[in-house]
């Protein structure tokens, strides 16, 4: 699987968890750290380690390994670093403390829309 499909994969198991405001930054042309971050917000600690799950169980079912995870502890930013592909799961005061986004200001940035929670009746 190569970092675009990689990308592709995770945005969708983080919608699949109902993660919102996520932003993919291309640091391709950037850095070579990694060719992607992508960036979401979890509401509560329950709703970041769902997200965290669904992301590494999907990806492990597929034999995808995350090489590193951080943040575990304190569950405010936790990080799962898939090499070519780092993830960003924030809860909302996080994100706007560390300005992320802000920080790589020079990558290209695509912001992914949330998807429609409606009810029905």
């Amino acid at each position: 699987m190569n970092s675009e499909q990689l990308r592709d994969q995770i945005i969708t198991h983080i919608q699949e968890k109902k993660g919102e405001k996520i932003v993919v930054l291309n640091l391709q042309k950037v850095t070579t750290l990694s060719d992607y971050f992508i960036i979401c917000t979890g509401l509560v600690e329950p709703h970041i380690k769902a997200i965290r799950d669904h992301v590494v169980d999907e990806l492990t079912e597929r034999g995808l390994k995350c090489w590193h995870i951080e943040g575990e502890q304190a569950m405010n930013w936790v990080l799962l670093d898939y090499v070519d592909v780092v993830v960003h799961i924030f809860n909302p005061q996080a994100r706007d403390y560390y300005k992320l986004e802000k920080l790589w200001a020079d990558a290209e940035r695509t912001e992914i829309p949330d998807e429609e929670h409606t009810l029905s009746k």
